[in-house]
């Protein structure tokens, strides 16, 4: 396996962990439609959130919630809208951003709830 995937999977397991610890139920890891992929869907109360994880070993390049692009948005919105269709869902939703540093120790976590989208995505 890609040793960058395999660095990618780590974050994603240690986000879920994160994001459990905090009272949300992951629904699924690694959600992937002809859209693209989100990386986890979780149930907050009656929420659904779709997280972004982003992860880092160094911040030489930035970072990692740097990395949340609008391109990067547009990729997500076009998944959650899918996913949302789907399930014939028509609650509440929204965005979230686990950033991990694993440089430091123990890893930094930074969870950025219901990030703003801008509204050309609107």
């Amino acid at each position: 396996m890609d040793p960058r995937r395999i660095f990618g999977n780590t974050g994603e397991e240690l986000a879920a962990t994160f994001l459990q610890s905090k009272g949300l139920r992951v629904l699924h890891s690694q959600y992937t439609t002809r859209y693209g992929e989100i990386d986890l869907i979780c149930q907050d109360g009656d929420e659904v959130v779709f997280v972004e994880v982003k992860s880092r070993a160094t911040t030489t390049y930035g970072y990692p919630e740097e990395a949340i692009t609008n391109k990067k948005i547009g990729h997500i919105l076009r998944v959650a809208h899918e996913y949302l269709g789907k399930n014939q869902y028509e609650g509440a939703w929204r965005i979230d951003v686990v950033a991990i540093e694993f440089h430091l120790e123990p890893p930094r976590i930074v969870h950025l709830e219901n990030i703003d989208i801008p509204e050309t995505f609107w």
